[in-house]
């Protein structure tokens, strides 16, 4: 009986470590996650993640901090053009830093909490934790979970998640539509969880500085930077068959002179922010005519209605294309200056290619900046899904 007893006791030991060391289910996984998240104090992680919402795909390089207990830095490089743009957050609020031009925006936001992003670690785990009807696979290295995607976005509809078996750090993840086409991709080279951060690495300052590739910290009043209430950057994907309607838009957008900010008033005193030593001259010189980028993508019965207007005074230069039919707008194309100004409320948009500003009250405006050009579409009717698609197809042109 006590061999018996012995042999018994062996067997269940044995089951149990078997039990221990088998392949995992996806409640053990997501009560896993749970406790990762809860102590999770930093991560850092890199990756190229590439948009196919127009009509080539975009590329992006993806660098992401994080820092406990709300600190974030992502890194947006255009992989062709090598232009990057930073949103940052830290205890001053929300930034999103174009370094290569010297702008800067500030908004009072509580992203990523009111938002997610595709590329970082507390959404992908709280869009699986929060989907009971989750799919689950285990291959090879990998556990892969197939789950609705949560991006504020009626074209984003289901995405597949790969963590790392060892440590359930994110290798891949691809969104998909409604017709299972993948509109987002990002793949994971580097994720590595309890990096130690300097204590600037969250100061904007120092990253508009080395986001520009400069050694030194910008000095005062050389950056742009607006206060705002307002919501921060998430994927934005055109949407087909979305045709909101509202009023004609008038032939000159309102508030649109070249120059100023989105939706914004240029008191009169206003000036153009030069660097310490500089000459407004030398500012002026800079400004020159462009060859003008026309969009190759027109929504359905919309035709330019003339030619390209030069809208050109002593310290701007700037060109207006005006286009009607089913919807109305107009496209500024200027060169952009540093200049104070009062906003509107605006939202952030992520085009793909850069993050562009967008009016909340009619006409809407929808401005992004793009090698060394700033570029607004303006309209009482357009649908922002079809502003999306029109900034998309200007990219990638030379100027005529």
């Amino acid at each position: 009986m006590r061999r018996i007893s012995w042999i018994i006791a062996m067997v269940l030991c044995f089951s149990g470590l078997l039990t221990a060391c088998g392949p995992k289910d996806a409640e053990s996984v997501v009560k896993d996650l749970n406790e990762v998240v809860g102590d999770l104090e930093s991560y850092q992680g890199s990756g190229v993640m590439t948009l196919y919402s127009g009509e080539t795909p975009q590329e992006y390089k993806v660098e992401v901090w994080h820092q406990k207990p709300s600190y974030y830095r992502i890194a947006l490089t255009n992989a062709k053009k090598n232009i990057t743009q930073i949103v940052l957050r830290n205890d001053d609020g929300v930034f999103v830093l174009t370094p290569s031009l010297n702008k800067s925006f500030r908004f009072q936001s509580n992203w990523p909490d009111d938002q997610g992003q595709v590329y970082l670690y507390e959404t992908l785990v709280r869009s699986i934790v929060g989907d009971n009807a989750r799919q689950f696979a285990d291959e090879d290295d990998s556990y892969v979970f197939d789950v609705a995607a949560n991006y504020n976005t009626h074209s984003l509809v289901r995405q597949k998640i790969w963590l790392d078996k060892e440590n359930y750090s994110p290798k891949h993840v691809a969104v998909s539509d409604a017709n299972a086409n993948v509109v987002v991709d990002v793949k994971f080279d580097k994720f590595e969880f309890g990096t130690k951060f300097e204590k600037e690495s969250f100061d904007m300052q120092r990253n508009m500085s080395t986001g520009a590739g400069q050694n030194t910290t910008p000095e005062e009043g050389n950056t742009s930077t607006i206060n705002e209430d307002v919501n921060t950057p998430e994927v934005t994907v055109p949407e087909s068959g979305d045709k909101d309607q509202g009023s004609d838009q008038p032939d000159q957008p309102q508030g649109g002179q070249p120059g100023d900010e989105v939706g914004g008033e240029v008191d009169p005193d206003d000036s153009a922010t030069l660097a310490p030593g500089a000459e407004e001259e030398e500012a002026s010189s800079e400004l020159g005519d462009f060859g003008v980028i026309e969009p190759t993508y027109l929504p359905n019965g919309v035709n330019m209605k003339d030619e390209p207007t030069i809208m050109e005074t002593a310290d701007d230069y700037a060109v207006m294309l005006r286009y009607e039919g089913t919807y109305n707008y107009t496209i500024i194309e200027a060169r952009p200056q540093d200049r104070a100004s009062s906003y509107a409320a605006t939202t952030p948009v992520d085009l793909g290619f850069t993050i562009g500003m967008m009016t909340t009250d009619l006409p809407q405006t929808l401005t992004w900046f793009d090698e060394g050009m700033e570029y607004r579409i303006t309209s009482d009717n357009l649908p922002v899904a079809e502003m999306v698609q029109i900034a998309a197809s200007m990219q990638d042109q030379s100027g005529k």
